[in-house]
């Protein structure tokens, strides 16, 4: 019985010649030690050089990975041994080891050790715990020793090859051999250990062309294997595949089976000679080195074979050994996700052939094992020998107890219940794989069939390139996976019935149309899969396990490693998988779950409220998110538990009390912020207001009673805005209720004594001489005295100041208008919106106060407003709010404009000179007036004395009003020391 593998070529890659090869445990990593002294490590997954680097001029003859310590070892021609850390390429140790080439070295597997050995016919154990010192020189060997390598099952003994034509194998306890092995004609190249437990053997290649196996416990040669016509440079037992591996200097590649000796395949890529053999334990990997490059190959599904009936009951082969194991045995309550179902295991015994895959009958009395190109049918229980034949796949049916054999890839044969050959289908086409279940699939190129297996008529064709085909328990859904996607179709078995019938058992070519119908398709890949219900659950290639239900997808768990699916078990709500070295590991998944989302994609919602009972309150906010998913968000705001979520559905559904009710008992920031936003656009602005309050939006709230006229509500947002350290909100709100202190109170606060002067002198003249003074206190205490003496006052300068009378009654008439407008309501805006705005300066000019007029009384100025009007109380918050725009962007100008030449000079001299002597009227023309400013000697200009500074530059305004200050500039919120207590409220 032939053993029959699928080898796939991962990995091609030319390269000078190639003396050593090593597979990484758990990166996608080959390491490759090259002829002319450069080390690769390609990436099998995606053909690439990773890491390359040079080690040394000569050639490198063995090289390794140490991957607990992150290392690359490798000896050379130079007789240094070289460590390298594969990550950071640093170089870790060298050290001179041996006096000759260096033939390998092999790493200890628990302890720090290193042994190696080479042409001075040495061998050495380095401790790399111990700064690379040597612990010991064997010697025993008369020529090149070629190859050192641990017995997997004894890590205290070590066996050497050498081309005296002998193998010794040693302890690291002793100086001398324990023995040696004689029989070869030539010298021995290569040696390796048997893993398995069931025979102490080793195998050896030699320059004599042979290959022998050694039972190194009776010290004698099992057998001697031929087929190489050159020396064989390097052999390799496989621990996972009953196979032995031989390369050879002929530039073959044997592959022989590890129980019977025959020769199993022969191998040959075309690169010249074979120098090195290299395989990863747990994995079917085995890397090749050739005089012209690296191979990496595939040997067989790297998945692990086994199976399980609906009772739990596992069937696993390993090798040929059968075992089984009762997942039923374990406390599920105990059981964690994840964990391994740690049970005791039964030997069946062992099997003819070498399994490559087991199946349950789908009533759980038969277990089908197929390998080698044959199958044995066995009871489940007693393990007898049912039924055999040749056939390279075995499949059951639905339900009926038939089976179906693959013979090649043309001949496909149906037994019945009796184990007896009832009908045969000769395909017209190829195929390498078939399908059980409701019926029978045969794969294609690019395609799979479905045939009937009663009768072999073609129920359809699909055209999708298939990997696997997964059927329901009911039959009434399958799965057909393929290299990118998942496709869920339904099966009208009424209707294959119906055609069937009609035709007397016989189909047209193209089937029955109306056989499947396409649900859904999954943009994923399955690589095992089963049906819980009408639930497919599967795991992907991502290392997750998913399931899907309709066309949404869910993920139960991330995996640590590839696993694969076995079975459920709906009784202890379990799901069961495997992986590829046979430990069983659980996941729980509710069956009511599964049911309830099911009944909602069907539409079902009475059975959906009759399995809700069921699920556990803590699966509740789970299902609320599929509803949600699913567009019910109703039902979702009913079953969801969480607060967060349960507020983000009432806003999505627009019920406000419901949102804030939920904010009040679940109180976050972002709700309160989300509720207000919906509050405000819907027009419940109590509600607004309670949001804002709650997260302290400042911004929000001047906003909200800006729009309202709430002036108290204002003095409020003030008040708590300039506590919390808003100062942009609270200079705004101030200004917006006219509180024209308390805006200079915030500038103050915040150590602007020159924006709030400059601010006075537009909108509080009165308060500029007491603002002058705080603003010389400051300068002076940064050390700025010059500055501060040159600034002037309209107290002790009023010649520098020509309009501030006028500013002051101006202030005077501005309160009074202000007052009085104060009182009317926001709603009285409409009546007034037509009415321009009044400049208290233009009213003031008419009068000659100098000559003893007095202010217009109340009367008067309702007249004048009949012509020049204010508007109301609302539209003044609104003409403020934009004035206070304008004040904070023309901040920064103006207050260079209050400087005098003699400050700006100061500003930047070290040793400023005074100010009689800067300012000459011979230097004014020179300087360009301010961008927006009046001409420096236009008829708005106060004279300046020749003798004097000017101190009022900058000031020239009027008061409330005035057109001197820019009010379309921004300069003012860009101060950094001001607007860097705002955050983000400005």
């Amino acid at each position: 019985m032939p053993l029959r593998l699928d080898i796939k070529k991962k990995l091609s890659a030319r390269s000078e010649r190639v003396k050593c090869v090593d597979i990484h445990p758990t990166e996608p990593w080959v390491l490759a030690a090259l002829y002319d002294g450069h080390v690769f490590i390609y990436d099998y997954t995606t053909q690439q050089v990773v890491k390359s680097w040079e080690v040394s001029e000569q050639p490198i003859r063995c090289g390794a990975f140490i991957p607990r310590q992150q290392w690359v070892i490798v000896g050379a021609d130079d007789m240094f041994i070289r460590v390298y850390n594969y990550n950071t390429m640093d170089k870790v140790a060298t050290f001179e080891a041996h006096q000759d080439y260096i033939r390998s070295v092999a790493m200890h597997p628990t302890l720090p050790l290193v042994v190696s050995c080479s042409d001075d016919m040495l061998i050495k154990i380095w401790d790399w715990e111990k700064g690379w010192s040597c612990m010991q020189v064997l010697e025993g060997h008369s020529h090149y020793i070629m190859q050192v390598k641990f017995n997997p099952k004894d890590p205290n003994t070590f066996a050497t090859a050498c081309l005296d034509h002998t193998v010794k194998v040693w302890s690291l306890s002793s100086p001398v051999p324990n023995y040696t092995l004689e029989g070869h004609e030539k010298g021995v190249n290569s040696v390796d250990y048997y893993s398995g437990g069931d025979k102490p053997y080793l195998v050896t290649g030699s320059d004599d062309k042979s290959v022998k196996i050694w039972d190194y416990q009776t010290k004698s040669c099992v057998t001697t294997l031929t087929g190489h016509s050159h020396n064989v440079s390097s052999v390799a037992f496989l621990p996972d595949r009953p196979l032995i591996v031989s390369g050879s200097e002929d530039g073959s590649v044997l592959l022989w089976h590890a129980n019977t000796y025959r020769l199993e395949t022969t191998l040959n890529y075309g690169l010249d000679r074979c120098w090195s053999v290299a395989y990863l334990k747990g994995s079917n990997l085995v890397a090749l080195g050739y005089d012209n490059g690296s191979v990496l190959l595939q040997l067989g599904k790297d998945e692990p074979v086994a199976s399980m009936d609906n009772g739990g009951k596992v069937i696993l082969a390993k090798h040929n050994e059968i075992s089984t194991v009762n997942v039923r045995n374990a406390n599920a309550d105990s059981l964690g996700d994840g964990e391994r179902v740690v049970l005791p295991s039964k030997e069946l015994g062992s099997c003819e052939i070498y399994p490559q895959s087991v199946a349950h009958s789908p009533n759980g009395r038969f277990v089908a094992v197929c390998g080698d190109g044959e199958y044995i049918i066995y009871t489940a229980l007693a393990w007898r020998n049912k039924a055999f034949g040749t056939a390279d796949e075995v499949v059951w049916d639905g339900g009926a107890g038939e089976y179906a054999v693959r013979i090649g890839a043309s001949d496909v044969r149906v037994y019945n219940k009796a184990f007896q050959e009832r009908t045969a289908l000769r395909l017209p086409f190829q195929t390498d794989a078939i399908f059980g279940g409701a019926l029978l699939g045969v794969r294609g190129p690019d395609f799979v069939c479905f045939y009937d297996w009663e009768t072999l008529a073609l129920v359809r064709r699909i055209d999708v390139t298939t990997r696997s085909v997964y059927w329901s328990d009911s039959a009434g859904l399958v799965a057909v996976a393929s290299q990118e996607a998942l496709f869920v179709l339904s099966y009208n078995r009424g209707a294959v019935d119906a055609a069937l019938d009609a035709s007397g058992g016989t189909l047209d070519a193209d089937g029955v149309e109306d056989a499947f119908e396409l649900l859904h398709q999954v943009p994923d890949t399955a690589h095992s899969g089963r049906w819980v219900g009408d639930c497919f659950v599967y795991t992907n290639g991502n290392g997750r396990l998913n399931y899907t239900v309709g066309a949404e997808v869910a993920t139960l768990f991330h995996l640590d490693r590839p696993l694969f699916l076995l079975g459920y078990l709906p009784k202890e709500d379990r799901l069961y998988l495997v992986d590829k070295h046979g430990a069983v590991v659980s996941f729980r998944l509710l069956l009511a779950v599964l049911e309830f989302k099911t009944a909602i994609v069907r539409g079902d919602k009475a059975m959906a409220d009759s399995v809700l009972g069921r699920i556990p309150k803590s699966e509740h906010n789970k299902l609320a998110r599929f509803l949600e998913s699913q567009g019910l968000r109703e039902g979702a705001l009913e079953l969801a538990t969480d607060g967060d979520y349960r507020c983000e559905l009432a806003l999505a559904l627009g019920k406000l009390e419901m949102a804030a009710s939920i904010a009040r008992e679940f109180p976050s920031e972002l709700k309160w912020r989300q509720l207000s936003e919906l509050a405000a656009a819907r027009g419940d602005f109590d509600l607004a207001e309670e949001c804002m309050n709650a997260v302290d939006d400042f911004a929000g709230l001047l906003t909200l009673h800006t729009a309202s006229g709430n002036r108290d509500s204002l003095s409020s947002v003030a008040s708590a805005a300039g506590a919390a350290g808003k100062m942009n909100v609270a200079f705004l709100s101030h200004f917006l209720v006219g509180d024209l202190n308390g805006c200079i109170d915030q500038l103050l606060s915040a150590g602007r004594a020159a924006e709030a002067t400059i601010f006075a002198r537009t909108y509080l003249p009165s308060a500029v001489p007491r603002l002058v003074q705080r603003w010389r206190s400051d300068l002076r205490k940064a050390g700025n005295v010059r500055i501060a003496d040159a600034l002037g006052s309209p107290d002790e300068h009023a010649h520098l100041f020509p309009t501030y009378a006028e500013s002051l009654e101006s202030e005077k008439a501005a309160a009074a208008l202000y007052q009085q407008r104060a009182s009317l309501p926001a709603s009285a805006f409409p009546d007034h919106a037509h009415e321009p705005m009044a400049d208290v300066a233009e009213l003031l000019a008419g009068l000659d106060l100098a000559n003893g007029d007095a202010l217009p009384a109340e009367t008067e100025l309702d007249a004048a407003r009949e012509t020049e009007a204010e508007p109301s109380a609302a539209a003044a918050v609104g003409g403020a709010a934009s004035a206070a725009v304008g004040v904070l962007a023309s901040a920064a100008d103006a207050v260079a404009d209050a400087m005098t030449p003699t400050a700006a000079g100061a500003a930047g001299e070290t040793d400023p000179a005074s100010p009689a002597e800067e300012a000459t009227p011979d230097a004014a023309p020179d300087a360009a007036p301010a961008p927006g400013a009046p001409p420096a000697n236009g008829p708005e200009s106060p004279v300046v004395d020749a003798d004097e500074p000017d101190f009022g530059a900058g000031f020239e305004g009027t008061g409330f009003g005035d057109d001197g200050v820019d009010f379309g500039d921004s300069g003012f919120e860009d101060t950094p020391d001001f607007a860097a207590n705002e955050g983000d409220d400005a």
